[in-house]
């Protein structure tokens, strides 16, 4: 269980989090990022490849959770900042997770699950309906809690490679939570495949209609494992209380240094708050296009068997997972601002390789590799930047992550509309046109995106994260 908060006026810095209570924390968003493997890596190819609805109406539902995802984010994170906020024993932010998980349990396997009353001849908008309101309750779910995981930490740690620790135990952990996923889903498709018999061998190598109980059953064990995990971090994790009682310890004087609390609105007029904003939405769109768009480049551009759109990803998350336990040490050695470029380089090194490569044969596992590297060091550097920003003011950090997960959410929703509008086959069935298309989107999400991203670290490096108003000696 992690230590209690350190006693006022003590003068001693707070106790390290112990093994247990990092653990516990970091298990805190195993089911939302169970599900989002799932919503990011297969839900357009199953409405799309298995439901055969078209290529906007996926697109379309995608983008209706990413807006829903968006609006409710800083909503949430502006109530998780409320110590009014509160369930039972729970403080404001263990309350918000605790209702996030629920509405996810509850609304998540009705995504991946065929239309309930829907046959043959139902028209296309009619499940587009039905599936929107489960969209919509599961992303305000997935919202709340990821923006009351991601405000604990200020809360829980101090120091800065702390800071570093916890966010990149966080994302082993996510690393295992789509490494189960991607491992089930090969396991699944093996055990598809081996059950055809003859002619029937060549259909099973397809995704189709007949793959709807290997995405039914998917979902169903994600929301059983992730119930258990959201066990455990409201068993092990203490959330510190907003306003600490006084004691006999306690000052009877507030120190003549004391600074003026940082409020949501004064967050808007910190030019350091769009420069983080900015950076990590440009991450979020290439960890999360990349990830929407591998299953469809290595099944339309490649040619794969279905197979591959778990090895890849398992690939990706594994070199992922391995190289997240490396950020706090080079952190430690070359700083924030060279990590992200690090990582950056080495996710334009893929985009040059797709852009360059026809056929990549197995180098696609190489350059998988280099995906998932890239994607960990940018993904846990970044989290770190809006850490570091938050500072000592955690009161409002829920509204800053709120802030920063709304404009990723929205910008990665309209990315893939436009990006689903731009698909040029007449038909719903991929055509010759289709290869070339997903090929370039795959360069595009990468290359052109971390680009952007490489003009956002510039504006870093010429100015730092600097809080103008509340420096020392600046009044607000």
């Amino acid at each position: 269980m992690g230590p209690g908060p350190p006693a006022a006026g003590a003068g001693a810095p707070p106790r390290p989090l112990s093994l247990t209570a990092r653990l516990s924390y970091a298990v805190g968003h195993f089911l939302n990022d169970l599900c989002a493997s799932m919503w990011f890596t297969y839900l357009l190819l199953y409405l799309h490849s298995v439901r055969a609805y078209s290529s906007r109406g996926a697109g379309l539902l995608l983008l209706l959770g990413q807006v829903a995802d968006g609006l409710c984010t800083p909503l949430v994170g502006y109530e998780a900042d409320r110590a009014a906020g509160r369930c039972g024993r729970c403080g404001p932010r263990k309350s918000w997770h605790l209702v996030g998980t629920f509405c996810v349990l509850l609304s998540f396997p009705f995504i991946f699950s065929p239309c309930l009353g829907c046959g043959e001849t139902t028209p296309e908008w009619v499940a587009l309906f039905y599936y929107g309101p489960f969209i919509v309750i599961f992303q305000f779910g997935w919202a709340a809690t990821q923006i009351a995981h991601l405000s604990l930490i200020p809360e829980l740690v101090t120091n800065d490679h702390e800071k570093v620790e916890l966010t990149a135990l966080r994302y082993a952990f996510t690393v295992v939570a789509n490494i189960t996923v991607y491992g089930t889903a090969w396991l699944m498709f093996h055990l598809q495949a081996s059950a055809h018999i003859g002619p029937m061998q060549d259909v099973s190598d397809q995704l189709g209609v007949q793959d709807v109980p290997v995405f039914r059953n998917l979902s169903l064990l994600v929301v059983g494992i992730g119930a258990v995990f959201s066990l455990l971090f409201h068993l092990g994790t203490r959330e510190g209380r907003q306003v600490e009682e006084p004691d006999e310890h306690s000052p009877l004087l507030a120190p003549a240094t004391a600074r003026p609390l940082l409020l949501w609105k004064h967050w808007l007029r910190e030019p350091a708050f769009y420069q983080v904003g900015f950076l990590y939405m440009s991450t979020r769109l290439i960890v999360n296009l990349s990830q929407t768009y591998m299953a469809m480049y290595l099944t339309y551009s490649l040619n794969l068997p279905k197979k591959f759109i778990a090895t890849i990803p398992l690939v990706m998350y594994l070199s992922g997972f391995f190289s997240s336990f490396l950020m706090k040490p080079v952190n430690k050695w070359i700083g924030r601002n060279m990590t992200y470029f690090v990582g950056l380089l080495v996710i334009l090194a893929f985009a040059a390789w797709v852009a360059l490569a026809e056929e990549l044969g197995v180098a696609v596992y190489a350059a998988a590799v280099l995906l998932g590297t890239g994607c960990a060091t940018i993904l846990v550097t970044s989290l770190a930047m809006t850490a570091d920003l938050i500072g000592p003011h955690t009161h409002s950090g829920a509204f800053v992550y709120g802030a920063m997960s709304f404009s990723d959410k929205v910008a990665n929703g309209l990315a893939v509309m436009v990006i689903q509008s731009l698909y040029p086959c007449a038909s719903e069935l991929c055509c010759k046109a289709c290869m070339g298309f997903y090929h370039w989107v795959m360069v595009a999400v990468t290359g052109g995106v971390g680009m952007a991203a490489t003009l956002s670290l510039c504006s870093l490096l010429i100015w730092p994260l600097h809080l103008r108003s509340w420096a020392p000696g600046a009044q607000p």
